[in-house]
């Protein structure tokens, strides 16, 4: 837990790409929004660290610009495998297909999109294919990734009250391994 928190307090800062919220504030809004919805502790802190592959492989401002998938959901799910269940791990690892299957399931849900959102989908391999979206339905967690989607959209509110990463991290704690 100690190197979450240094991460975030090391690279929290960082522009969140193309949005007008660092990483730290689109994380605690995201988790926000979970502990607002009456989540489980393991949904809202799979809330709070969806992102957190960003802060592990830092490719600079606006990696899709470059034309670079940063794979952030993976490096996340790796990162945490040993130290969070599957309940916290899989839903950020299927946050992104998530994504894609929002976009394959709801042809406006696309245009909801914020430009780098837009940008970082056509990297990550676009809308899912009737196979692949009923793959991704049947896994394990997918109504908790597509819940995981929705807040990590609407997160993205510069000046946003939320509650402390402190907080956050020692809810965290109490699912921790």
């Amino acid at each position: 837990m100690k190197t979450i928190e240094r991460l975030f307090h090391e690279s929290g800062h960082i522009q969140y790409a193309g949005e007008a919220v660092t990483q730290l504030e689109h994380s605690l809004q995201t988790a926000m929004l979970a502990l607002e919805a009456e989540s489980s502790v393991e949904l809202i802190t799979a809330a709070l660290l969806h992102d957190i592959g960003h802060l592990l492989n830092l490719r600079g401002d606006t990696p899709s610009m470059r034309g670079i998938d940063d794979q952030h959901q993976y490096f996340a799910a790796h990162f945490l495998k040993d130290l969070f269940p599957p309940s916290v791990c899989l839903p950020i690892r299927m946050h992104v297909d998530a994504k894609r299957a929002l976009c394959a399931l709801d042809s406006m849900y696309y245009e909801k999109l914020s430009e780098d959102s837009r940008r970082s989908l056509s990297l990550q391999g676009g809308a899912l294919n009737s196979t692949q979206l009923n793959d991704f339905i049947e896994s394990p967690y997918s109504d908790d990734a597509l819940k995981l989607r929705a807040w990590d959209d609407q997160a993205k509110i510069s000046g946003k009250k939320t509650l402390s990463l402190h907080y956050f991290l020692e809810m965290a704690r109490t699912i921790a391994r």
